[in-house]
């Protein structure tokens, strides 16, 4: 802790910073809460949707036997994405990416010469692939929120544990010195009336 002045501005610097800091304090915590709430609901909705991945990819596997048994010819492309659109939204103070839609080209292949389990296919490809990307944004939403968390988490901690205890502790000594000085000048001011007191009382006899 660094030496302070034991001064009565000081002694107002000291409030003044304390003031701000209780001020702040339930602003950060406020955030803290929130950021924490965000946190783990998407903490839930990124397990969920690798659950949903998984069962895409069980899917998907049953296809498998019957794709390595047909004639691949003309299918290259068929999951092409066309546009993906993503926004940004604030949450506690940080933008993060969000998921607004995905848009395949249309895949181009002869309806006749494939198998009719090949349109379930591509449905099952594309839907898989979507789930991928959002929940790449997700990866990423959630590690820049937890990152913010990790900062007003420390700056929460800096007020509560230091600043704060800090200020009122040199508030504390600053009065107690104050007052000590106070108390000494009354007695050095009321033994100096006694010996001016006595000085008039000699002269008089």
């Amino acid at each position: 802790m660094p030496k302070i002045k034991l001064t009565k501005n000081e002694l107002k610097l000291q409030r003044d910073a304390m003031k701000r800091y209780q001020r702040f304090l339930p602003t950060l915590q406020l955030k803290k809460q929130q950021l924490q709430m965000e946190v783990r609901q998407l903490r839930e909705k990124m397990n969920s949707l690798t659950d949903e991945m998984a069962q895409y990819d069980a899917s998907l596997a049953s296809f498998l036997p019957l794709v390595s048994g047909s004639d691949n010819a003309g299918r290259d492309g068929l999951l092409s994405i066309r546009e993906w659109k993503v926004e940004r939204r604030n949450i506690a103070g940080v933008d993060v990416p969000v998921f607004v839609s995905l848009t395949f080209n249309e895949p181009a292949y002869d309806l006749f010469s494939t198998p009719t389990w090949f349109d379930d296919l591509v449905q099952f490809g594309q839907k898989r692939m979507e789930l991928t990307l959002r929940h790449r944004l997700m990866e990423e939403t959630y590690d820049l929120l937890s990152q913010e968390l990790r900062v007003v988490t420390q700056r929460v901690n800096l007020f509560e544990k230091l600043k704060i205890p800090e200020a009122k502790e040199n508030i504390r000594k600053i009065n107690i010195y104050i007052g000590d000085q106070q108390t000494n000048s009354v007695g050095r001011s009321k033994i100096a009336k006694g010996k001016c007191a006595q000085r008039d009382a000699e002269t008089v006899y």
